[in-house]
Order: structure tokens, then C-alpha cells, then sequence
């Protein structure tokens, strides 16, 4: 009796360290990123899960038309948004300009 139980401990150990370390870790990111889509607003530079980057000029329920180059807007899913940029935080410039 007490030696199946000691074979069993182990797996009923790795179930609540499975969840702890990996599942619920993951779960806070999706809901990180659903109120972080919910809160997109006009105005807002963003950057895309693809790496595309661009300034939000509408919003809708599912989707948002983003402005990529001057006169030039497309649909986006909002699902899609990996990196919301408000109006006030400047994007990192990548090259030394004197």
C-alpha cells in the first residue's frame, strides 16, 4: 500500500508545479493583452505581432485602421497588436544622427 502511494506522489506533485510555473503565468499575459487592446484609443502609436508600425486613426469592435506611411491606412485585427505606444512615449531612434 505504502509503496504505490510513493510511486503516485511524484505525478500529484507535478500537476500544481505544471500549473504554477506555466499555466497560470501564461493566462496573465492574455489578460494583460486583452486590457491592454481594450484600451487602444485614437492617436496611439502601435507596433504589430508582424513588426509593422503605425498610428491608430480608427477604432472599432475587432478591428482598428492603422496609419503605416502618410495617406496610407489599413485594418488591423486588434488581436494583433503586440505593443500599444501612447501619444506621449517617443519611439527609439536606431541611428546616430550629429
Amino acid at each position: 500500500m505504502d509503496g504505490s502511494l510513493l510511486n503516485i506522489l511524484p505525478l500529484l506533485l507535478i500537476v500544481p508545479l505544471f500549473y504554477f510555473m506555466i499555466m497560470r503565468p501564461q493566462q496573465k499575459r492574455a489578460k494583460e493583452h486583452q486590457a491592454m487592446i481594450a484600451n487602444v484609443k485614437r492617436g496611439d502609436m502601435i507596433e504589430l505581432s508582424s513588426g509593422l508600425i503605425g498610428k491608430v486613426v480608427r477604432v472599432e469592435d475587432k478591428e482598428v485602421g492603422v496609419e503605416i506611411a502618410q495617406g496610407v491606412t489599413v485594418k488591423v485585427v486588434k488581436a494583433m497588436i503586440g505593443v500599444v505606444r501612447t501619444k506621449g512615449e517617443p519611439a527609439p531612434a536606431n541611428d546616430a544622427k550629429s
